[in-house]
């Protein structure tokens, strides 16, 4: 269930009889965390043979995003996020989704503009107009942890457990709106916080370079991209470039995601336009002016329209709206290079 589950009383009991006090909890909602449900889905549905997993992105999020999903996501819109599958997700106007914005920008402003979500849980995120507005509306609620405990979140989803516990959160602002809670250590009789695990229906990942089994590199610095694929029961992957298999068993270690926590391969050059993949691209810092130009003057209606909703794919907005000799700009002004590619 989606609900959060409280406690009856101030106590957990224990298999053996004894009980572990619970000095205080927050109000947040959570989904309850289900480890054996996750190893069984595991079982049944994530297929270990080398199957070809490249599709499009139409089909991809066809597949794999549901109405009222719990979507994560790794980086952002501004380094390596998952943009082009974002705007998927609001070009096929899936309703009622669960956002986990962990160190985001305003992926979830876009999102919620879209009309796509309606909860997020918050590590960092950009609010501003569109994410103010759906709120006083009734139709965003924002339950408050931080970038730490979000990861701490999928770290648990991923390692099959209930939870994790933490030497922070507790005591402020942030735990009295999260679904976190306090108790008393059994081990040392001090207070410590505890953050129940989280199992993603679906995880959206922008990698470098991949094969077609979903073999993935990511270069430079990345948030949890591992702790977010395992925790994750579906993972989509848009990748710069498509690589042969053969290139992956030369190097072994530059893997970061094997194939088998993979779904789905969508090959999506420029991928996280208008943002930056280190290496490859720099942002394009006209367009992202351009976005919050029409935040602030409510004009999201137009922007949707001329970057996602009139054009039937991320190829065809590149061709349209950007053009190649603009893309050719990015790439020639991109100064990070040195660790990536060379």
């Amino acid at each position: 269930g989606c609900d959060r589950q409280r406690e009856a009383g101030l106590a957990m009991e224990s298999p053996n009889g004894k009980s572990i006090s619970v000095l205080d909890e927050g109000t947040g909602a959570y989904r309850a965390p289900d480890p054996d449900g996750m190893r069984r889905f595991v079982r049944d549905h994530k297929d270990r043979r080398l199957v070809d997993k490249r599709m499009t992105e139409q089909d991809a999020v066809s597949r794999f995003v549901d109405d009222g999903a719990y979507v994560s996501y790794d980086t952002n819109v501004w380094r390596r996020g998952p943009s082009s599958l974002m705007r998927e997700v609001i070009r096929q106007r899936k309703r009622d989704l669960w956002l986990a914005a962990k160190f985001s920008a305003h992926d979830a402003t876009l999102l919620t503009a879209g009309g796509c979500i309606s909860k997020i849980d918050v590590g960092w995120m950009e609010v501003g107009r569109v994410i103010t507005e759906a709120m006083n509306a009734g139709r965003l609620k924002l339950y408050e942890w931080t970038n730490g405990a979000l990861a701490y979140r999928h770290l648990a989803g991923a390692l099959g457990v209930p939870f994790l516990p933490l030497r922070y959160v507790g005591g402020t602002d942030v735990f009295r709106n999260s679904g976190a809670k306090l108790i008393e250590d059994p081990y040392t009789g001090q207070a410590v916080c505890l953050v129940p695990a989280v199992n993603p229906d679906v995880a959206l990942i922008h990698v470098n370079q991949c094969d077609m089994y979903g073999n993935a590199r990511i270069f430079g610095p990345g948030l949890a991209p591992v702790e977010t694929a395992m925790a994750s029961k579906r993972v989509i992957l848009s990748t710069e470039e498509i690589i042969d298999s053969e290139e992956i068993r030369k190097h072994p270690g530059a893997t970061t995601l094997p194939y088998y926590l993979v779904d789905a391969v969508v090959h999506a050059p420029f991928g996280c336009y208008p943002g930056t993949v280190p290496g490859l691209y720099r942002a394009d810092l006209q367009h992202l002016m351009e976005f919050g130009v029409a935040q602030v003057q409510g004009k999201m209606d137009d922007y949707l329209e001329k970057w996602v909703f009139s054009v039937a794919s991320h190829t065809e907005m590149l061709e349209k709206r950007v053009g190649l000799e603009k893309l050719n700009v990015l790439r020639a002004e991109e100064t990070h290079t040195e660790g990536y590619y060379t």
